[in-house]
């Protein structure tokens, strides 16, 4: 595990005593189900997400495949239409998870949403996917979350 790799998920740890489960939508998890979503911090629903702060996101999992790879895509859903939304790292192997990733076994997937300034103050849902090696979703939730300054 890289240093950068190593400081998000030491943060996302550190952050699960104040972190709070978030309701969540499954939108596709094929190969994996989701147990919990919890994003630090966010005292309440949805998400307020202040402008120029990185929030950590913990993702705990149970994979029904084998997979040597996990890629996460992240995308902001504005009036229907997926906008990108770029994350530190987009290699789930070096998110918390121990690759490969094996069948019938729970995860815990970390990383951090970075808010920049430049976002307009919208309400918006975030869509998170981590695919496997057959680009099928591990999992993909979406959440409610509103960008304020």
């Amino acid at each position: 595990m890289d240093v950068r790799a190593g400081i998000i998920v030491l943060f996302c740890l550190m952050g699960f005593t104040c972190a709070e489960p978030v309701k969540f939508l499954d939108c596709g998890s094929t190969t994996g189900k989701v147990v919990t979503v919890d994003i630090t911090p966010c005292p309440n629903q949805p998400c307020e997400l202040h402008k120029g702060v990185s929030y950590g996101v913990n993702v705990t999992f149970n994979s029904d495949v084998l997979s040597q790879t996990s890629t996460a895509l992240v995308h902001g859903i504005i009036a229907g239409v997926p906008i990108p939304f770029p994350i530190p790292i987009e290699d789930g192997c070096k998110s918390g998870i121990v690759c490969p990733i094996q069948q019938q076994q729970k995860y815990n997937y970390v990383n951090l949403l970075p808010v920049k300034t430049q976002y307009p103050s919208i309400k918006l849902v975030v869509e998170w996917e981590l695919r496997d090696d057959n680009q099928k979703d591990l999992f993909c939730i979406r959440f409610p979350v509103k960008i304020v300054s």
